[in-house]
């Protein structure tokens, strides 16, 4: 008896010479829809679905698959006797091969125009119960959802017969393709932002040389749909980026993105060390590179425009890892590419990438909000007697949004539009204000701190009284905030209270 294969698929690449080539191992072709229409169009012989079935397609559509005289020929245990007589007397004739794939339901709400009605009817709900039926029972079937495994498959058959290994293994990726489908539509439908059960799904993008460490292995996973972050963006030069380097370029990208002046981000190990606004990029640029010099080197860095030729000389200068920006002039281009490792990259600056932030944990995730609190001017209050004038409000928001980016516990110097010092990820304030004034060094000299959570104690007022600090900005709301707010007045500091938070670990 000739073994039977069923065809169904809405990615048809290489399907024609896929069913060729079984009906040359004498499989009999039973194929529904436009996968029949196709395969007899090409000459390939072939038994429609409903000659199977016995019913016509009906609802559209919606209903072709789902019937007996398909599923008894998928789930039957050829070893048991009781299934092949049961098969025998309703006359099923088993199935030995599948090749299903799925309606395109990311590719349509892709769509701009893709109205729900549109999303609905391309929910497949016969090809993942014909995947799932055949993966359950990949002791007898075979079942292909992936057009690059159709060459292996075709080898062990011209050779007898598709291994236990391989059915296994194709069972397995069956059930990723629907669980990742299912969990595409679950987002899709799902209105509540924290859902009672999370369903993620993310496609494998590259396997990397190795992860933090080269003796850690790492792979890189994007979304179905990407967003407008690092994963999106486009390298045109340069070795392939690291683990390390695609943690800190999406710091970078999304960093340089709060600015709507030309801007330039120095990133080193997930922290900026160096961040400046500008008349141009080669402006912001120096502003960056010269908050500080030593960290910058081997560092990342992003701007919000074109660079030019004359950036792009001035960066040759140091050793660099990674560049990004919304473009390049070609005078440019010629320059930066002569550095063969360079990696540059083109990324859209203008819009932040969307979506909540999840953190791994022993046994589970950590969920929560992107943050993408602003602080409006009009509501922050000055309890200190000293007021800050206009420029020095309008750079302690730059230091504000410096801050945001960085690992707490977190303190930014800044003054003449750039960051003067930056003290990352402390387990005390104080210590992070002290690393921050001593990079920032005379410079310091009425310079506005920003610190990303209150003060506990005065202690952070004192050091910044001692460099010469004139306006500090924090959120405010600890229980000894008057003390912070007299050791200001003492010293003739601005203080100023944003009410909100910007813990960053």
């Amino acid at each position: 008896m000739k073994k039977r294969a069923l065809i169904s698929v809405s990615d048809k690449t290489g399907i024609v010479e896929l069913a060729k080539s079984l009906v040359q191992l004498e499989f009999e072709v039973v194929s529904t829809g436009g996968t029949y229409t196709l395969l007899k169009e090409n000459g390939v012989e072939a038994i429609g679905i409903s000659d199977v079935t016995g019913f016509p397609e009906v609802l559209g559509g919606r209903v072709k698959t789902l019937h007996p005289a398909v599923h008894g020929g998928l789930l039957a245990i050829r070893s048991n006797p009781d299934h092949v007589n049961t098969l025998e007397e309703l006359g099923i004739k088993p199935i030995d091969l599948v090749v299903v794939n799925l309606y395109p339901f990311q590719a349509v709400i892709e769509k701009p125009d893709c109205t729900f009605e549109d999303a609905i009817e391309n929910i497949d709900i016969g090809g993942p119960t014909m995947v799932r039926a055949s993966a359950k029972n990949h002791k007898f079937v075979t079942i292909l959802v992936d057009p690059t495994d159709y060459q292996q498959v075709l080898e062990e058959l011209k050779s007898g017969e598709v291994t236990r290994e391989t059915r296994e293994a194709l069972a397995a990726k069956a059930f990723r393709h629907t669980a990742a489908y299912d969990a595409l539509i679950s987002s899709y439908l799902t209105k509540d932002e924290f859902p009672e059960k999370l369903t993620l799904t993310y496609n494998k993008k590259q396997e990397l040389r190795y992860g933090e460490n080269p003796h850690q292995s790492a792979v890189l996973y994007q979304e179905p749909i990407p967003n407008n972050g690092i994963l999106n963006a486009k390298q045109i030069h340069g070795k392939e980026l690291s683990y390390n380097n695609i943690g800190d370029a999406d710091a970078a990208l999304e960093m340089v993105k709060e600015f709507s002046k030309p801007a330039c981000v120095a990133i080193k190990h997930m922290n900026p060390c160096g961040v400046a606004i500008g008349e141009n990029t080669l402006a912001a640029y120096e502003g960056a590179y010269k908050a500080d010099p030593v960290s910058i080197f081997g560092g990342i860095v992003s701007f919000n425009r074109e660079v030019d030729v004359e950036c792009a000389k001035k960066m040759l200068e140091i050793f660099l890892e990674v560049i990004i920006a919304p473009s390049y002039s070609q005078e440019a281009l010629q320059v930066l590419t002569k550095k063969k490792n360079l990696r540059l990259l083109i990324a859209d600056t203008t819009c932040k990438s969307s979506g909540n932030q999840l953190t791994s944990v022993g046994g589970g995730l950590l969920l929560q909000e992107e943050d993408t609190g602003v602080i409006n001017p009009e509501t922050l209050t000055v309890p200190t007697k000293r007021k800050p004038t206009k420029e020095e409000m309008e750079m302690a928001q730059f230091a504000w949004t410096v801050v945001k980016y960085v690992k707490s516990n977190a303190i930014v110097v800044a003054k003449d539009n750039r960051t003067l010092g930056i003290g990352p990820g402390q387990t005390n304030r104080v210590g992070a204000a002290r690393i921050a004034l001593e990079v920032a060094g005379e410079e310091a000299k009425e310079a506005v701190l920003a610190s990303d959570a209150f003060f506990p104690m005065p202690d952070t007022v004192e050091e910044a009284a001692r460099a010469g600090v004139s306006v500090i900005i924090q959120p405010g709301g600890s229980l000894k905030d008057d003390l912070s707010i007299a050791a200001c007045d003492e010293h003739n500091i601005a203080m100023i209270f944003t009410g909100m938070r910007h813990f960053r670990h």
